[in-house]
């Protein structure tokens, strides 16, 4: 582990950036909406565009705002449909990356229990709290240091969630 902040609203801004922006070979995200990257980051898919076309995999996992466990989250939170609102604009935002030829956009239907923002060997893990809204969940940066470790656990996360994603325009 590298670091970890009682607030994932504690990391900077510009800590965010400078991992986008180092990853070469891989940026996996996932999360319910992530809406704060692109608020954060208004160039947010210009360098997602410009790291597909370098050959890094962008995969980027949204939570489907019909499904249930959105839904039900969103009641956690007491958000009155907020939660959904947001994974709307996030998907507006990011619906121009679609067509992009190395990057991939996802829904899934999986209750979460982290969000995971994932930077070649590098990653943020937000666990999830019950109630309390991503801003406010603790986050861990971890880093791989060897083939096992909780790294490669959250990688697997990833994956396993990713295999229930469909892409999005297909719910």
């Amino acid at each position: 582990m590298v670091a970890a902040y009682a607030h994932r609203a504690d990391v900077p801004g510009a800590q965010w950036w400078d991992l986008l922006v180092a990853a070469e070979r891989q940026i996996d995200l996932l999360g319910y909406a992530m809406l704060f990257l692109s608020e954060q980051h208004p160039r947010l898919c210009d360098l997602l565009r410009g790291k597909a076309a370098a050959s890094c995999r962008v995969r980027i996992a949204l939570a489907d705002p019909a499904s249930p466990q959105a839904r039900e989250r969103d009641a956690e939170e007491g958000l009155a449909g907020a939660l959904l609102g947001r994974i709307s604009t996030a998907l507006r935002y990011l619906d121009q990356l679609r067509s992009c030829e190395g990057i991939e956009l996802h829904l899934h239907a999986t209750p979460l229990y982290n969000s995971l923002f994932r930077f070649d060997e590098e990653m943020f893990v937000t666990p999830h709290l019950y109630g309390v809204p991503g801003y406010g969940a603790p986050l861990l940066h971890l880093r791989r240091l060897g083939a096992e470790g909780l790294f490669t656990s959250y990688a697997k996360h990833f994956d396993d969630v990713w295999a229930t994603s469909v892409p999005a325009g297909q719910r």
